[in-house]
């Protein structure tokens, strides 16, 4: 238009109005489906051939003299050497000034990848397009700068008046010269309106037939505009469909059978449009070279990451593929960032290190099978095998749990406990046994990605381990041996207080003791923990439980369970969240230590790690322990020092010079009528049938078991009556557990024994027995 003198308002504002109807045209054509995409990228492919062959035909055509004035002589090879090396001009004249405005050119390589959901087999048409695409688009470009630069000069007056006989160039300065023109005016004076260095048009000029070289410039830039207004809203659409930012979930609307993003291609519009607004295409292209920059030296990362990290789903298909040029194209894209627009690279960098922040910080429920998943197991595979060779260390002792919780849905204060003194300190897995025979529906309830989902909805820090076993004592001792990965195994066992023991059947409580001795002998620490509301909130979920199985929902549910009376996981995740007392600060209340026996110092090390967590750190802890009262102010002053030396950091220590004192008579008579239904009172009956009863009933309690266990039950009568006195207001109370022996004491006088210890308390209980393991550093050595 300015060479034929039209226009419609100006230069700038002409360039704007076609800039927008050309966009607004590619819309349309966008929006009218793949289809009309693929024809119209067909079209133009067509006029660019066209206007490569007009351009080559031109360049044989010996030249006019109109043309010779303008610099065009045909093939010349003096003026290909001279055009050959580099004479930049201008103050910004350089390499990369020059790169950053011819890079854009090259950018439609992912074109291709960019619409792969559109392709009938991506795996074999995007490598084999794209480096198609890459190798005739280098020898294109090659073939024209080679040849343009072999027929034009640098510069030209464009004038007739100055051809001048070739035998008369003595005072002629320039390669003109030898082909019978002066230029050496304009060339000196740099006003020079024609040759390669000032005329954009100098194609045109060169080709058989001018219009078809703007056709084929149109060809060009509108079938990769097309090609970029197609392909990125549908990247766009991906990346709103993950919702992996805020506020772009409604441009994942897809429309149509090929799920077209028709609000994608709109906000592409917008943008573009606000680009052509600028009007000025080598102010624009600095900054869209250092972004398309920016991707590529991330696919490249991506690729070179891939590869070291191992991942056998990592098979590139390329036969001449190798991760360390993938890094230095990576490290090259960088470098060229840098040296184009250093403050455009920065912005770029900034931009991409905060969306990538973003993303690790909330953590979006979406899985792409990234590197960084393979990084992250190689890293924990390779620390988890490195601990093999390091032996254990009282120094590095860490209570690592298995909480028994059943589905953690089911229990989450006991979730929550566990999690208050391991998150970002030990390991924590929760283990969930299912008593059924082997099913579908019995798998799947055990199984772990609905309940490790639950664990992640309330930011719990916790494995997730289940077994489908035929008893629930069987399926725990699985637990207890197979749970962890060499040293990061547990070593606590954590589960919660049997309410109903005195109503469940008596095998089950006999199961339940026997959890506990079956933890003692594999060398496991044991934590029970009883609070007065009770632990399961199963009552609270009968819309997401069976009934067949609620009615069970304790620790022994009857085998086997049909597969309809399994739990749905998907159901237990999607109901609400259950808020409990652990959640929230406790604000100046104490937490109330009973250390009644050494069992190497787990009932210490537990309150301290509770003391060290912001909920907790305001409760004072205090320190009870039993002594005589002669001697009371001297056995404070020696525990106090022995704490200290533990470096625990409590200072409230009370000596209970009462604590093996007689408990009152009612209370006595209360513990010994929980026992009634238990009792086996084998004074009275024949010496046969007590035989024949105690093989059937084993937690059936004699009499000759009664007396000699008459001193611990008075104990924990009496204990009882202690904590009532003096922890009614505590925050958590932490007590040594007492421990039945085998074949000793029946299972009934034991839970009796924890019953009696534990009833009538507001504060949660917390019944914890070592395994004798010592876990206190006495020195640091």
């Amino acid at each position: 238009m300015q060479e034929s003198g039209a226009s419609m308002v100006d230069p700038i504002n002409d360039i704007r109005i076609i800039g927008v109807i050309t966009v607004t045209c590619l819309l349309g054509i966008s929006l009218a489906g793949m289809e009309w995409e693929s024809k119209a990228q067909v079209i133009f492919f067509l006029v660019i051939m066209i206007s490569f062959v007009n351009y080559f035909v031109g360049t044989v055509i010996p030249a006019t003299p109109q043309k010779q004035a303008r610099g065009f002589f045909s093939y010349r090879a003096d003026i290909f050497a001279a055009n050959f090396v580099p004479q930049w001009r201008g103050p910004d004249g350089s390499f990369f000034g020059m790169f950053s405005i011819f890079f854009p050119s090259a950018t439609g390589i992912l074109a291709g990848a960019n619409i792969s959901g559109d392709l009938r087999d991506p795996a074999v048409a995007i490598p084999r397009g794209t480096l198609m695409a890459i190798f005739w688009t280098t020898m294109s470009y090659l073939l024209i700068s080679s040849t343009i630069a072999s027929c034009v000069l640098r510069d030209a007056s464009g004038s007739m008046n100055d051809s001048v006989p070739i035998s008369d160039t003595g005072n002629c300065v320039g390669l003109g010269c030898r082909y019978g023109w002066d230029f050496s005016e304009c060339t000196n004076n740099k006003t020079c309106a024609f040759g390669i260095s000032n005329y954009y048009q100098s194609m045109s000029m060169v080709s058989g037939f001018a219009p078809l070289i703007a056709a084929g410039i149109f060809g060009a830039t509108l079938s990769s505009a097309l090609a970029c207004l197609v392909s990125a809203p549908k990247v766009f659409q991906c990346l709103c469909k993950d919702r992996l930012y805020p506020f772009i979930g409604i441009f994942a609307k897809g429309y149509g059978k090929n799920d077209e993003p028709i609000r994608g291609y709109v906000l592409t519009y917008v943008i573009a449009i606000c680009f052509i607004l600028i009007a000025e295409l080598n102010t624009i292209a600095p900054i869209i070279s250092n972004f398309f920059l920016c991707s590529y030296a991330l696919i490249n990362f991506s690729c070179f990451h891939a590869s070291i990290t191992n991942s056998p789903g990592w098979r590139p298909s390329f036969r001449y593929y190798s991760k360390w040029l993938s890094l230095l194209g990576s490290v090259v894209s960088v470098i060229i960032m840098f040296l184009l627009t250093w403050w455009a690279a920065l912005i770029a960098i900034g931009i991409v290190l905060f969306l990538l922040g973003y993303v690790l910080y909330k953590k979006p429920s979406v899985n792409w099978g990234s590197s960084v998943q393979a990084s992250s197991y190689n890293t924990a595979l390779s620390h988890s095998v490195s601990l093999n060779y390091v032996d254990d260390h009282i120094k590095n002792y860490r209570p690592q749990c298995l909480v028994l919780t059943g589905p953690p849905s089911l229990r989450p204060a006991l979730v929550d406990f566990v999690s208050t003194f391991t998150k970002n300190l030990s390991l924590m897995i929760c283990g969930n046994v299912v008593v059924a025979g082997p099913s579908p529906a019995a798998t799947e309830s055990a199984g772990s990605s609905s309940h490790v989902a639950w664990l992640n909805k309330r930011h719990v820090r916790s494995f997730y381990r289940g077994v489908v076993a035929d008893d629930l004592r069987g399926g725990v001792q699985m637990l207890l041996q197979a749970s962890g990965l060499g040293r990061m195994k547990p070593n606590v066992l954590v589960m919660g207080y049997k309410q109903n023991w005195n109503q469940d059947r008596p095998h089950c409580v006999e199961n339940y003791v026997g959890i506990l001795h079956d933890a003692f002998d594999l060398q496991y620490g044991v934590c029970v923990l009883r609070m007065k509301e009770g632990l399961d909130v199963s009552h609270s979920l009968q819309a997401h439980v069976n009934p067949v199985y609620e009615s069970d929902i304790g620790l022994c549910p009857p085998p086997p369970l049909p597969a309809n009376a399994i739990l749905d996981p998907d159901a237990l995740v999607a109901a609400p969240q259950t808020s409990t007392g652990f959640q929230s600060k406790q604000g100046k209340k104490t937490i109330d230590v009973y250390w009644l026996s050494d069992d190497g110092g787990l009932t210490l090390m537990l309150p301290y790690l509770l003391s060290r967590k912001k909920r907790w750190a305001r409760c004072k802890v205090r320190v009870f322990v039993g002594g005589e009262r002669q001697r009371m102010e001297e056995q404070k002053q020696e525990i106090l020092a022995l704490i200290s030396k533990f470096r625990l950091g409590f200072h409230d220590v009370e000596v209970l010079p009462d604590i093996g004192g007689k408990p009152q008579t009612e209370h006595m008579k209360r513990f010994e009528d929980m026992l009634g239904p238990y009792r086996l009172n084998d004074g009275q009956k024949d010496s046969s049938a007590v035989e024949q009863l105690r093989e059937g009933c084993p937690w059936m309690i004699s009499d000759e078991e009664l007396e000699r266990n008459k001193a611990k039950s008075q104990r924990q009568v009496r204990l009882n009556e202690i904590l009532l006195d003096y922890s009614r207001d505590a925050a958590l109370i932490v007590l040594t557990m007492p421990v039945g022996r085998r074949g000793g004491c029946p299972s009934t006088l034991y839970m009796a024994w924890l019953e009696t210890l534990s009833r009538d308390l507001r504060p949660p209980v917390l019944l914890v027995r070592g395994n004798q393991e010592n876990v206190l550093t006495l020195y640091c050595q």
